[in-house]
């Protein structure tokens, strides 16, 4: 089992030791959105955004007021923008969870032998859950410091307190994230095991003993023996939560009317998580087929049912041995799955499974299957969903591939920031795809601050602009010119992500200010009705870098129709890359994006090499290009 330092543990709970996110300048806001948006629109519509900021940001003005407002708010509230932004970026989304908005953690393909190795793998990971978690209650975890630029800050651990305790309940125009005000609410002691598109309540605390990995294997045998009894099979109720937001709610307020879903319904918002026992999928278990199992579990016909995507966490046992985890967004950035996951994992390799002394059956109270009352109503949401997940999935264009060309050590070589390398490589690979840049999103953490979440680093830069006009357009532009270009960008880059990562980033300010006027009903400013607002919110380019140091992979899906999904793992040798877009769009291509990003990853250790003598080979020795290398992993969000 890992072991942590208690000396680096801190209370959890209290971030007040933490500096409060500030609120950026107005005037440099304004300057930054328009810097950021000049070179991706037209410039007639440049010259009337630029018209309406200079207006808002008046003497005396509109922005002048709100930016009062936003401070006066600021002096009083532990983080100024959270509550915006946790509604904007997930609560008021009507988009149903699976691929939109869910990320997922995928593990090594596991190599069970029979249904015995599925359960003792279960029981094993949830033996370890409970270690984690009691280490969460025990506020003994060691304290996250931050990495890559500025690295070595402590950052606020709040979010740790939601893994197993949160619930994103579904509401007609807003959801609602449920999580304990206090530690005096009682503490969940029980999982949901979904087995068959069946839910089973599994005690993991009987008479005030938490249950031992060989009482849960008995556990889940049972869960096991009773799913398969065909004629006590309900309908898949799992579906309704991959359904759209509204759908949903629409759908779970017709369920409560009937006490038993209301019970049912009670008893799985509360659960600490959920153990989803997957049936196999008949198909080849290749990284990118297990990237769009673990994100929509094959659909209504797969293991699409065996789900409840309210949860923040959900543990995907597959018995074909795709396994991996599937996280609502909404309480947690992604290096808290990671940590998490990551802790399961060493847990389960470093702890021998202690399958030793059987507890007799008889002392174990029997797990207890969830009813449901399935109204003619209930029948035809659960018709709607089914079809609508079925799409979904069909629709859903993944590719996940290992860059075996070279990896963050090349890069750092080159003294270059790889996540901005890696950043400026992707605004290379889309000019080359579509002949434009377009607005981007990459997720820096602002967790240095109290209960700080994320904010954007704009990566579709001027500077990157101009690296992959010359790089695709000019041949009477020298090697040289190129390199000092990439240089360039990828200066531009990292200067903005110190932004981002020290609150001065824009897009969290800007919905600041709109909703603030929102609050006071005000009327909307016009930098927020023009059209150029509108698209720089578009982001077509979705990006996130979470590297691992286990052998595992995340991915989500694309945030907009039109768009890719782009989440990254540098390691020291290669890059694993999970680019995902919709099949329906005949603007994007998943195969066809991670081809050319290929290729220009390339050319920029091409120009690299023939301009640093310091990138040149050593000698011999070094690592042939391509040859592949197991998956030894090592954040930004």
């Amino acid at each position: 089992m890992p072991v942590l330092k208690r000396e680096q543990a801190r209370d959890m709970g209290d971030a007040s030791g933490l500096p409060k996110l500030p609120v950026p300048p107005l005037q440099q806001t304004l300057e930054m959105y328009l810097k950021s948006m000049s070179h991706l629109i037209p410039e007639e519509q440049f010259r009337k955004t630029k018209a309406i900021v200079e207006k808002f940001g008046a003497p005396g003005g509109m922005g002048e007021f709100l930016q009062k407002k936003l401070i006066e708010r600021s002096d009083h509230k532990a983080n100024w923008v959270y509550d915006y932004w946790l509604e904007d970026m997930y609560l008021s989304n009507r988009l149903a969870l699976p691929v939109n908005s869910s990320p997922v953690m995928v593990f090594p393909k596991q190599n069970f032998k029979g249904q015995s190795d599925v359960l003792r793998f279960a029981a094993h990971l949830i033996s370890g859950v409970l270690e984690y978690k009691s280490l969460i209650d025990g506020r003994a975890l060691p304290v996250d410091y931050a990495r890559g630029q500025l690295a070595g800050t402590a950052l606020c651990m709040d979010q740790y307190n939601k893994v197993f305790t949160s619930y994103r309940l579904p509401g007609p125009k807003t959801d609602t994230l449920v999580a304990p005000k206090s530690a005096v609410m009682p503490e969940p002691e029980h999982i949901i095991v979904a087995c068959k598109n069946q839910f089973f309540v599994l005690d993991v605390v009987i008479n005030v003993r938490r249950l031992n990995e060989k009482d849960l294997y008995t556990q889940l045998e049972r869960i096991r023996k009773m799913a398969d009894i065909e004629e006590e099979r309900l309908p898949p109720i799992g579906l309704l939560t991959s359904d759209g937001r509204t759908q949903w709610a629409e759908a779970r307020s017709v369920l409560i009317k009937d006490s038993t879903n209301r019970d049912s319904l009670d008893v799985i918002e509360r659960c600490l998580c959920l153990v989803c026992l997957d049936e196999p999928s008949g198909i080849e278990l290749t990284d990118t087929n297990r990237a769009s199992l673990m994100l929509h579990g094959g659909g209504t016909d797969k293991n699409g049912g065996n789900r409840w995507y309210d949860k923040p966490m959900q543990f995907v046992i597959g018995a074909d041995g795709c396994c991996g985890v599937v996280c609502e967004h909404s309480p947690f950035e992604g290096i808290v799955l990671v940590q998490c996951t990551e802790y399961l994992l060493r847990y389960m390799r470093g702890s021998p499974s202690k399958l030793m002394r059987a507890a007799s059956m008889s002392e174990l109270p029997a797990p207890r299957r969830l009813r449901w009352k399935c109204s003619p109503d209930i029948q035809t949401f659960l018709t709607a969903s089914a079809d609508k997940l079925q799409k979904l999935a069909k629709n859903l264009d993944m590719n996940v591939n290992k860059f075996t060309g070279y990896g963050k050590e090349f890069i750092k070589r080159q003294k270059m920031s790889p996540d901005a390398y890696v950043q400026v490589a992707l605004q290379f690979a889309f000019y080359r795809c579509h002949g434009r840049l377009v607005p981007t999103y990459e997720s820096a953490s602002i967790r240095r601050f109290q209960e700080g979440r994320v904010d954007n680093i704009r990566s579709s830069t001027h500077e990157a602009l101009a690296f992959v006009k010359a790089m695709v357009n000019s041949s009477k532009i020298t090697d040289a010119e190129k390199m000092e270009l990439l240089r360039t960008a990828i200066k531009a880059q990292t200067k903005y992500t110190v932004l981002a990562i020290t609150g001065m980033a824009i897009d969290n300010h800007l919905l600041g200010l709109r909703e603030i006027a929102k609050e006071l009903k005000l009327e909307k400013p016009e930098l927020f009705s023009d059209a150029t607002y509108a698209t720089s919110i578009q982001f077509i380019l979705s990006t996130s870098q979470v590297p691992t140091t286990e052998e595992m992979f995340c991915c989500y899906g694309p945030v907009v129709p039109n768009g890719y999904g782009a989440c990254y793992n540098p390691q020291m040798d290669h890059i694993i890359f999970c680019v995902s877009s919709f099949r329906d769009s005949a603007e994007t291509c998943s195969d066809l994006f991670v081809k050319t990003l290929e290729g220009c990853l390339k050319e920029m250790q091409d120009l690299c090499r023939k301009c640093n003598t310091e990138a040149k080979p050593a000698d011999s020795t070094e690592r042939r290009e391509g040859t592949p290398k197991v998956m030894k992993n090592g954040n930004k969000s």
